[in-house]
């Protein structure tokens, strides 16, 4: 199986220096690495050039676009390989190692439509954070509701943008979960998960930033409106935060029997109620 990489970058010369080099580290080298320079401004195409004798493999482009996606797209149609991880500027990968390891998982695995690891949050104090994601639990249409499946330590088998589509460049921030939406949930594909620490993720990014929580929210309602019946989408709006507060209440016996305790009293208590309301009416 090959595998291409994708790097995302405009005007962070620093932050692709940083990936650049985690890239240049692997101790796998046969990988195609695709680098996408939205016409930077700054030093990022020096900086390509300053590390483009380290890979075999490397092809990119400094040119504009508009936005994000747009070059995501404009990375995946310049792919080769077989499998694709998309890792922006300031990201990195965790161990030099890391690339060899998922290579050898996508092979034990039988060459999954997709593969995912842990992402550790990296934040600007300097804490970090392994988010494990799914952690190999069944993805459902109530885990997406409210979350999303790690981009940058996915490997995506690259038949599948074909099957599904490229990334909506009509959206800002959550298209690439929109895409899980579509291939995991709707088209069924089954996603396998690897316990090993990937990539480090910049938790500075845009889709981290507070003031996009609330374009975050309004790009997701858009696309829940397009893709999910309204009958069904109106059962999440109601039902998901219980649902998800029964599910950490099944995490404690003593809790759940508590709440199954109360919750039969109360339902005894309204047959009486009711009972007796209707015995009152019919005399």
């Amino acid at each position: 199986m090959t595998l291409s990489i994708i790097t995302i970058n405009r005007n962070n010369a620093a932050g692709l220096e940083k990936t650049m080099q985690s890239m240049a580290s692997q101790t796998f080298k046969e990988f195609e690495y695709v680098i996408i320079d939205g016409a930077s401004t700054d030093d990022s195409v020096e900086v390509i050039k300053k590390f483009e004798p380290q890979f075999a493999h490397l092809k990119w482009v400094s040119e504009p676009d508009s936005g994000i996606y747009n070059a995501m797209n404009k990375g995946l149609r310049m792919t080769s390989g077989d499998y694709v991880q998309i890792l922006n500027s300031a990201d990195g990968l965790a161990l030099p190692d890391v690339t060899e390891k998922m290579l050898s998982a996508l092979e034990k695995a039988g060459s999954p439509s997709i593969l995912y690891g842990n992402m550790i949050k990296c934040f600007p104090d300097g804490r970090k954070l392994v988010d494990k994601c799914f952690a190999g639990q069944e993805i459902t249409m109530l885990g997406m509701y409210t979350g999303t499946l790690n981009h940058d330590p996915a490997y995506i088998r690259r038949d599948l943008f074909e099957k599904y589509g490229y990334y909506d460049e009509t959206l800002k921030i959550v298209s690439d979960w929109k895409w899980y939406l579509q291939a995991i949930i709707l088209g069924g594909e089954k996603p396998q998960y690897v316990d090993l620490d990937v990539t480090l993720f910049d938790m500075t990014g845009i889709s981290e930033n507070a003031n996009s929580k609330s374009k975050i929210k309004e790009e997701r309602e858009k696309v829940l409106k397009e893709l999910i019946p309204i009958p069904y989408l109106h059962d999440y709006e109601r039902y998901s935060d219980d649902i998800y507060l029964m599910r950490r209440v099944h995490r404690h016996p003593w809790a759940y029997k508590l709440v199954w305790f109360i919750e039969r009293c109360l339902f005894k208590l309204e047959k009486r109620q009711a009972k007796k309301h209707n015995n009152q009416v019919w005399g």
